[in-house]
This record gives C-alpha cells, sequence and structure tokens, in this order.
C-alpha cells in the first residue's frame, strides 16, 4: 500500500510520478524499497487519471449504499426495532454457522496484486 500512497502524494503535491520520485518518497518514509514494485506501480499508473479515478472510488461506497436501498432513516429506524427481533435474527445466524463448513475465502483474492 505504501507505493501507492507515495503515489498519491506526489499526485497530490503536482509531481510526476515517476520512478526517481516515488523511490525517494518511500525512501524518506523509510521503507526498503523494491524496484520492480515501483517500475510496476509507474507503468501501471501511465495513462491512469488519478483524479478521476479518486472521485470515482469516493462516490463507489455512496452508490453502493443508494443501490442497496440504505438510507440513514431506513438504518436508525431498524435500530428501534424490538428485542424480539433481534434474538430471531441471533438464533438464525447461529443456525446458519452451525451448517457448512465450505471454504471462506476473505473475498478479497488478487487485491493484494493490484496493490502489492
Amino acid at each position: 500500500m505504501e507505493y501507492v500512497y507515495a503515489a498519491l502524494i506526489l499526485n497530490e503535491t503536482g509531481e510526476e510520478i515517476n520512478e526517481d520520485n516515488v523511490t525517494g518518497v518511500l525512501e524518506a518514509a523509510g521503507v526498503d524499497v523494491e524496484e520492480s514494485r515501483v517500475k510496476a506501480l509507474v507503468a501501471a499508473l501511465e495513462d491512469v487519471d488519478i483524479e478521476e479515478a479518486v472521485e470515482t472510488a469516493a462516490a463507489a461506497p455512496a452508490a453502493a449504499g443508494a443501490a442497496s436501498g440504505g438510507s440513514a432513516d431506513a438504518d436508525a429506524s431498524a435500530d428501534e426495532s424490538d428485542d424480539d427481533d433481534e434474538a430471531d435474527e441471533a438464533d438464525a445466524a447461529d443456525e446458519a454457522d452451525d451448517g457448512d463448513e465450505e471454504d471462506e475465502g476473505d473475498g478479497g483474492e488478487g487485491l493484494g496484486e493490484l496493490f502489492g
């Protein structure tokens, strides 16, 4: 992640994202720099509009909440539900946990490769 952060710092300060600058930021932060990772990051960001990517990423959680029908009012009314409903949900969750013991991966497979 520190490699991506270095690129974001350079973008924020208006500096060019190149191997020398990324390496300089990482070394200043005390990171043991791997030249191959720096090269891969710079190459991956070559045609990326970072400002647009940041705006898109910032909008994604809001869009996901709206798409699922979530809102602050709905969440508040859900919090005021009866204790009986909560007990039923807890019992259902316990039963579900006792069921399948399938491979429960972290769901983020491959994301580490994107950021190093």
